[in-house]
């Protein structure tokens, strides 16, 4: 199972995170600090995975973020590195190249797919196809729903 999700920059800073685990605020901040700390003080050509205190730790660069996954010690460490690769995926998928200031300016879009895809720390949905008509149908229906507010704004 997996602990949290974070995905911070190059220069270290947080962009999202996604626990799965009952965890203090103060425990928190100590781990997104250690895991930026770590990860990226590692050279650009050394291994994805690290042993820290119970967990594996799973990271993946893509352009200027870092995706981190802390998983349970018994965890498949390339299942981990998949699960990263696959919300990239839906990442692109729906802003089309995504980066930093898509998850910036869309933050919760960006929690809204990654939700879509996993619960609880386990793979909700493997389909690509279907997580994106779930993002499809909601974004239909914010439309509509922005679309009668506009009317009632409009008409009275």
């Amino acid at each position: 199972m997996m602990r949290f999700l974070l995905l911070f920059s190059r220069q270290g800073r947080l962009r999202l995170q996604k626990w799965y685990t009952a965890i203090s605020e103060r425990e928190k901040k100590k781990i997104i600090r250690e895991m930026t700390t770590m990860v990226l003080a590692r050279p650009p050509r050394t291994c994805n995975f690290l042993q820290w205190k119970d967990l594996k730790i799973v990271y993946k660069r893509y352009a200027s973020l870092y995706f981190c996954l802390g998983v349970e010690h018994e965890e498949n460490e390339l299942l981990a590195l998949e699960i990263i690769h696959r919300y990239v995926e839906l990442l692109d998928k729906y802003f089309g190249n995504v980066c930093e200031l898509d998850i910036i300016f869309n933050f919760e879009k960006a929690y809204f797919i990654l939700d879509e895809f996993l619960m609880g720390g386990e793979i909700q949905e493997t389909s690509k196809q279907i997580v994106n008509r779930a993002i499809e149908s909601s974004d239909m229906l914010q439309e509509d729903d922005h679309t009668e507010w506009y009317e009632v704004e409009l008409f009275g």
